[in-house]
């Protein structure tokens, strides 16, 4: 506990005096929480700090690390995506910013409350909830969300128990955008290419022994729908010792419509109608292709009921044309034999807060340019404002925006900035009441020179800690 700690609450005010606390940051100016330590919390604490120079501004995370899906979600031999966290690093190490993880908001303090500290309160707290499919037998041992597949490799320490099994030749992903692309990858890709990332040492090991030879990658539009950017195509085309295995049907009047495309939709499709025809080296031992007009139905069990062993897909057609285009079933089915189904239909966020209105069918907090409806001083930036898409660029001018919008709102006087507000100081100590000890920068700091110690005894840029209480343990040591 901290000496002399004096607090006073209830629905209608917060104070607290607390001398000589490291790490909060402290300004008479506009106090600013921000709930979610990822990218877009850390891009809209950057904008709010450079334009308010007596805003002060706090970052909750519900883990002791902080960076979100920069750390969790971006693919392990993609480092050079992850060099933003040195620009989040700067931020979290302002003056005027705290960076306090391990604090679950919502059960250990609610949203009231921090509002009630706070001029201004963010929710940035992403998309942790996964899309389900809706199909028979998608519960079944051998089929994964590839939200949890990539944060099995990734080290998300709720994942860490994960068991694929890779001792079937065929794999099947549901969803044909980047983060299909990126699982395909590191499922296919050779283990030299992997072992000096950051990939889970356990997630390399599983991937050293996998026998998995051949992964299908099955979207219900067609070719000139899909997902994925040229950046993660070309990726797959290049992969050492893979060929491209696709079926010549799903092409039929693509070249014809090659000329009306914009340019990058078109280079994306010529990319793939090349790697269709050429398919690639005939002696490579794994090959991965797209398959095109098919949605799941069923996960198809084996004799015993007990594990995924195929998955039955309804063919489509297209009715109207481009990106507008609709997936309508012609009755026809396929069965897929496959050991292991991974499911990459998007991420959904959920409710926080019962104090926080939320959208269940949009699955985002609903919100007009970053103003949470009808709740004065709450704001939204990133998944949860506008819902899972794009990449953190999208998410950095995303949040640029609800930062400029907050900063507008302040100086029309739409926030009381004449009441003094607590701040972090106020839920610290909020927070110790009820036993929940808070990681500070500094603390990350501890964790981050670890993994890298242990990374380099292995020859990696890192080797992430895997369980929170070790985290906490090396953080508070």
């Amino acid at each position: 506990m901290v000496p002399c700690c004096k607090m006073s609450y209830n629905k209608k005010h917060v104070s607290v005096t607390l001398p000589g606390v490291r790490g909060l940051s402290s300004s008479s100016g506009p106090r600013v929480c921000i709930v979610g330590g990822g990218p877009a919390g850390f891009y809209t604490a950057q904008q709010l700090l450079k334009a308010r120079q007596d805003a002060a501004v706090d970052v909750y995370e519900r883990l002791p690390v902080p960076f979100g899906l920069v750390r969790f979600g971006v693919a392990p031999d993609h480092p050079e995506v992850k060099n933003v966290i040195n620009t989040f690093t700067q931020t979290a190490q302002h003056e005027r910013c705290s960076f306090h993880g391990n604090v679950n908001v919502g059960k250990d303090v609610t949203i009231d409350e921090l509002r009630q500290a706070y001029h201004a309160v963010v929710l940035s707290y992403g998309a942790e909830g996964n899309r389900s499919m809706g199909i028979s037998g998608e519960d079944l041992p051998g089929v994964f969300s590839a939200k949890d597949f990539v944060g099995w490799y990734n080290g998300l320490p709720s994942n860490k128990e994960l068991r694929p099994d890779l001792s079937c030749e065929t794999a099947v992903i549901l969803g044909q955008g980047n983060v299909a692309l990126d699982v395909a990858r590191i499922l296919l890709a050779p283990v030299e290419m992997l072992k000096e990332t950051d990939i889970t040492q356990n997630a390399l090991e599983a991937l050293a022994g996998s026998k998995v030879r051949r992964v299908l990658i099955v979207g219900r539009r067609g070719p000139l729908q899909i997902a994925c950017t040229i950046k993660e195509l070309r990726e797959m085309v290049n992969l050492p010792n893979t060929r491209a295995d696709m079926l010549p049907a799903d092409f039929e009047g693509i070249a014809e419509a090659l000329k009306d495309l914009p340019r990058p939709r078109k280079r994306l499709t010529e990319l793939m109608m090349k790697a269709a025809k050429e398919g690639g080296d005939d002696k490579a031992e794994k090959c991965w292709g797209f398959r095109f007009f098919r949605s799941p139905v069923e996960v198809i069990a084996g004799a015993d009921g007990k594990r995924a062993t195929g998955i039955r897909l309804a063919l489509n057609k297209l009715e109207g044309s481009g990106e507008s285009a609709r997936a309508e079933v012609t009755g026809q089915l396929e069965d897929v034999d496959c050991g292991l189904i991974i499911s990459s239909i998007g991420y959904k966020s959920i409710p926080i807060d019962p104090a926080v209105p939320f959208d269940p069918r949009r699955a985002i907090v609903p919100n007009e340019m970053g103003r949470v409806q009808d709740t004065a001083g709450l704001y939204c930036s990133g998944w949860v404002k506008r819902g899972p898409t794009g990449v953190i660029a999208t998410t950095m001018n995303d949040s640029f925006d609800t930062a400029r919008v907050l900063i507008q709102d302040m100086e029309a006087g739409k926030l009381d900035l004449s009441v003094n507000k607590p701040g972090a100081q106020a839920i610290t100590a909020l927070l110790q009441t009820r036993g929940v000890r808070t990681v500070l920068f500094s603390h990350w700091e501890k964790i981050n020179a670890e993994e890298e110690k242990r990374g380099k005894f292995l020859g990696k840029p890192r080797e992430k800690l895997l369980d929170v209480d070790e985290m906490l343990k090396i953080a508070w040591s």
